[in-house]
């Protein structure tokens, strides 16, 4: 029962904040207007005092208070309590400000509505009635007097009569703390000046006001135009935002400075500590100490005020002449989160270095892997021919290793070169294409393979490691998967028009479409072992200004094609 009690009574105060907003002022006007010196009107002010803190925007009237602004509302009420025209003219023209401060921050038309009619109650009270008994001049018009305690009465019931649409009770009014201090600061020099004006210039009341009213609208139209001219002056408005987006720091320099780290240090460490340099130029900065994840380092030297700002595997302390500003504090965190993003990136980029580097390792070794295996295979031809010939094969068969032993120990030499470095390109050596299609031909002699060539010129040359890792790469593949598919037909082609292309090709099954799919892209694993030798031919061909393509790929009918890329005219 309790309980929902609360509820009501929490919803009725955040669902219709002008009722209490009308409320306060009702109960405001009637403390004030008939005198300050009556026990009825401390009891006013104290029931003004509690309207203003159901209505209050500064935080939900139906919420818990912390002990701090306990005591703070309790000093405030009883200073309230004193009858003071002197602190009234503080409380209005704090009421002002709260309420004006309200104003940027309603986005209803009618509740803007409200607002504006508050504000012009409280600006008319203050200014023909409390401040007139603040200066003394109590002896005003009767027509003045009727109208501060019979007409402005309308303003407050006209205030409570308009219907806003109710808003979330969990949703409160946003404050525009600036808006709401230089309202306070208005009235607060707006009084001053017109005490000011009839001390030094006898004037009376009316007259001070209006002079004071005057200057004041000079001043602001003269700021106004300051702000935001028409001419080629840029305004204090852009000179104030240069300020608040610099705040002692300055951020374009900084930023400039530290891209140009970026772009000429690669090493993460090194960077980091050229931005601390640059850090420890500020003159509002005596040292600092920053860590990373696998490094650290000092700067300068440490002093008594110090901030810490961390990001991700990055932590910035800085030690600094005094204590740092709130939005000093701001602007270097922003700027430690910068520096940890520029650091991570340097950090990837190294990683992506040694990767880089490790894989060109990988690829390298995968590459050597399979010349080697070819070679060994080579080996094992000539070893097979030797075995199977007969005694009047002898002269062929010497003829036959005076071609292939060179050119073996040729194939060998290069393969062990490329060790020296990971990323050597391909060998670009020559060879005359009747002499490595002959050579192709007798180290196959007796592996049931069909040799066929168109007529080839005289002086057709081929880069003879591409053709004869290729050749072989693609050979092997066919052997090995005719242990897997007995009777299978290989056959290998070459022609010369309309461009060089070797042809390799079987009678076997066809490849799965997913594996034929990534063939050359990277490694993949298949029945056969097809995969990783492909990849490593297919980026050989490529650095040699030939393609490596699967053709053909269907049941009775797998074609590997080697060919040139002609250049486009």
């Amino acid at each position: 029962m309790q309980a929902s009690l609360t509820r009501k009574i929490q919803w009725l105060i955040a669902a219709h904040p002008q009722w209490w907003l009308g409320l306060m002022l009702l109960t405001l006007h009637a403390a004030i207007a008939w005198g300050v010196g009556h026990w009825w009107s401390q009891a006013l002010m104290l029931t003004h005092f509690g309207l203003f803190l159901l209505w209050q925007p500064l935080w939900g009237g139906e919420r818990d208070l912390s002990p701090a602004y306990t005591v703070l509302i309790i000093l405030s009420g009883i200073l309230l309590l004193f009858n003071s025209w002197w602190l009234l003219t503080l409380w209005v023209g704090v009421l002002i400000g709260l309420v004006g401060g309200n104003m940027p921050g309603s986005d209803l038309r009618k509740k803007h509505l409200v607002y504006l009619l508050a504000v012009t109650y409280l600006l008319s009270l203050l200014l023909l009635w409390v401040i007139p008994n603040l200066l003394g001049k109590q002896e005003t018009l009767p027509a003045v007097n009727m109208l501060v305690r019979y007409g402005l009465l309308v303003l407050p019931l006209a205030i409570m009569t308009v219907k806003v649409e109710m808003s979330q009770p969990e949703i409160s009014s946003a404050v525009d703390f600036f808006s709401s201090l230089m309202l306070f600061l208005l009235v607060t020099v707006l009084v001053l000046g017109s005490f000011t004006v009839m001390l030094f210039t006898q004037n009376i009341y009316p007259v001070a006001l209006a002079k004071t009213l005057v200057t004041i609208a000079a001043v602001l139209l003269m700021l106004g135009w300051l702000w935001s001219p028409l001419g080629g002056f840029s305004g204090f408005g852009q000179l104030l935002s240069r300020y608040l987006l610099s705040v002692g720091m300055p951020f374009e320099r900084w930023l400039r400075n530290l891209a140009s780290f970026a772009e000429k240090e690669h090493d993460p460490a090194v960077f980091l500590g050229l931005a601390m340099e640059d850090i420890g130029k500020l003159p509002w900065v005596v040292g600092g100490h920053w860590e990373t994840k696998g490094s650290e380092g000092k700067f300068g030297a440490e002093s008594q005020h110090s901030a810490s700002f961390s990001f991700h595997q990055f932590t910035l302390v800085l030690y600094t002449r005094w204590r740092l500003s709130a939005a000093l504090m701001l602007h270097v965190k922003l700027l430690t989160q910068l520096l940890g993003y520029f650091y991570e990136a340097k950090l990837r980029e190294q990683t992506q270095k040694q990767n880089a580097y490790t894989q060109a390792i990988y690829e390298t070794g995968a590459r050597l892997t399979h010349d080697v295996k070819n070679l060994l295979q080579s080996m094992k031809t000539l070893c097979s021919a030797a075995e199977t010939s007969e005694a009047d094969q002898a002269e062929a068969l010497q003829a036959l290793m005076r071609r292939q032993l060179p050119q073996i120990t040729q194939r060998l030499q290069g393969t062990l070169e490329k060790l020296q470095d990971p990323k050597q390109k391909a060998e670009t050596g020559k060879v005359s294409a009747q002499i490595w299609w002959q050579t192709l031909q007798y180290r196959y002699t007796n592996s049931g393979i069909d040799f066929l060539a168109s007529k080839m010129a005289p002086d057709l040359s081929l880069p003879a490691d591409l053709f004869d890792s290729v050749s072989d790469n693609l050979i092997q593949n066919a052997l090995e998967k005719r242990k897997q598919q007995n009777g299978l037909k290989i056959s290998v082609r070459f022609t010369c028009e309309p461009e060089v292309a070797l042809h390799v090709c079987d009678n076997g099954s066809a490849a799965e479409e997913s594996v034929a799919r990534k063939l050359f892209t990277g490694p993949v694993p298949s029945e056969w072992g097809l995969g990783v030798g492909l990849y490593q031919a297919a980026r050989q061909a490529e650095q040699s200004g030939f393609q490596l393509e699967l053709a053909e790929n269907r049941e009775g009918q797998v074609c590997f094609v080697l060919q040139e890329v002609l250049a486009e005219d």
